[in-house]
């Protein structure tokens, strides 16, 4: 969750940077993320599921679509299945979003030039740079996630040939490979993420100052946009830059895939992933989960709109919102 990217993007002038106020933001992320990651994290299960899924030799496969995977896990394991590995993203989806949020808001400040304005590859940088330190928070909570969320997955497969595998929970990943590999083994497909979530910042943010911009304006004189346009701002950009770097996502998904059903191949890195991919599935195996991780990221983005818009932290801390 997803990990996965769910940052709502805050358009930043040089006048209202030198109002920037860290810990709103920080509640904010963090009640958005929660909300949204509970919200859609079903979902984001059934997008890792299709991502790791590898084509058998005669064509094989275990989902045949979002639906059939659904399907399958609802039955198999039911409606608690479908939400294998959300206590370590909700854990950790608070520092997530304020490390993102933070650092976002922080680059459009020092990059604003003297007259004020943001020059789109101003946008970008900042964006790209927001999504570089989110990823000390990000890379061990998708690995865990991922770990949990194929679980069934490979399970299935294993007593379809009259195996049976041991559960596991996420503490016991973690531990297993603190004690094997150390801190370093939490950060196994860094390379991947990093990849995918600075592109995705580097595409959302500036996406969404721009669609921000051209909606109608309140009229209590903030020149802010109104509420839906905010909101649908959030959820175009989302979901465009949640296709744009699917690819990145299919990588990283299958490099921290650290169990793989028999038969299924082992990767050794970003450049090999990527050759073994496109070698025995095609271009087409880049965009598996595509259509899932739009539908995921929109609500997302979505919701944290929702939240600012809201001023939740605000009314709480007895704060004016700057985002009014």
């Amino acid at each position: 969750m997803a990990s996965n990217n769910s940052t709502p993007a805050t358009v930043t002038t040089s006048s209202n940077a030198k109002q920037f106020a860290l810990l709103p933001k920080i509640i904010n992320g963090g009640i958005a993320g929660i909300i949204g990651v509970s919200c859609v994290f079903p979902l984001d299960l059934v997008k890792t599921r299709l991502q790791n899924q590898q084509v058998g030799p005669n064509g094989e496969k275990m989902y045949n679509s979002m639906l059939d995977c659904f399907k399958k896990t609802y039955r198999a394991e039911g409606y608690f299945g479908m939400y294998r590995g959300s206590a370590v993203n909700i854990l950790l989806i608070t520092p997530e979003k304020a490390i993102k949020l933070a650092a976002n808001d922080y680059f459009r400040h020092h990059l604003t030039t003297a007259n004020g304005t943001l020059p789109i590859t101003r946008q970008m940088a900042a964006g790209g740079l927001a999504g570089l330190c989110q990823i000390v928070i990000t890379t061990p909570m998708e690995l865990l996630k991922i770990q949990m969320q194929d679980a069934g997955r490979v399970a299935a497969q294993a007593k379809a040939a009259g195996k049976t595998l041991p559960k596991v929970s996420a503490t016991s990943i973690a531990m297993e490979l603190i004690r094997t590999k150390g801190i370093t083994g939490l950060y196994k497909g860094t390379g991947a993420t990093a990849l995918r979530d600075v592109s995705f910042s580097i595409v959302y943010f500036p996406l969404f100052a721009t669609l921000n911009g051209l909606g109608p304006r309140r009229d209590d004189g903030s020149n802010e946009a109104v509420f839906w346009c905010s909101f649908l701002s959030g959820c175009a950009a989302g979901s465009m830059a949640a296709l744009a770097v699917n690819p990145f996502d299919v990588i990283k998904t299958r490099l921290q895939a650290l169990k793989k059903a028999e038969g299924e191949m082992q990767f050794n890195g970003v450049a090999d992933c990527i050759g073994k991919t496109l070698k025995h599935e095609g271009v087409t195996a880049f965009f598996k989960g595509g259509l899932c991780r739009m539908i995921v990221i929109a609500p997302l983005f979505g919701i944290a709109q929702m939240v600012y818009f809201l001023g939740v932290a605000e009314a709480l801390l007895g704060t004016k919102s700057g985002n009014k």
